[in-house]
């Protein structure tokens, strides 16, 4: 079973964030293992960065608008590809709603944008949690993605 962390900068402070995604990781559950590590807000982004890459193993990911734009399906290939070459963990991260140092930007095997728009970051988590459960559906063959 494939182990999927996010590493998220901030808590989130809505329960409605919370319940969202809270519902996602039972969800994926069933298909991997979720492993969800809050970052505490630091006074920068470089002191974020240098504990975000102490919580990072596997293949990882940074959620970035600058990065590759992703569709559903390319997110299910990351991730099948990472498990046939041999990862079975992948770190996702989501930095602050100031954005990620340049050490973590750099650090990273692969960025990824979920568009063009920005996203506030515990929205984020939210919108990551469900992509990573549509992937693994679209992996498991399971009817949800259209």
């Amino acid at each position: 079973m494939i182990k999927l962390n996010v590493v998220a900068v901030g808590k989130l402070k809505e329960r409605f964030f919370t319940d969202a995604v809270n519902e996602y990781a039972k969800r994926i559950s069933r298909f991997a293992s979720l492993k969800i590590t809050e970052i505490p807000e630091k006074k920068t982004v470089e002191e974020e960065g240098t504990e975000i890459l102490k919580k990072t193993s596997g293949l990882t990911v940074l959620t970035d608008v600058k990065g590759e734009a992703v569709s559903s399906e390319n997110l299910a290939e990351i991730i099948k590809n990472a498990c046939t070459y041999g990862q079975s963990e992948i770190t996702f991260i989501i930095g602050s709603s100031e954005g990620t140092s340049e050490e973590v930007k750099k650090g990273v095997d692969k960025r990824i944008s979920f568009g063009a728009v920005t996203f506030p970051h515990q929205l984020m988590r939210v919108i990551l949690c469900e992509q990573l459960y549509r992937a693994l559906t679209i992996i498991n063959n399971v009817t949800y993605h259209k």
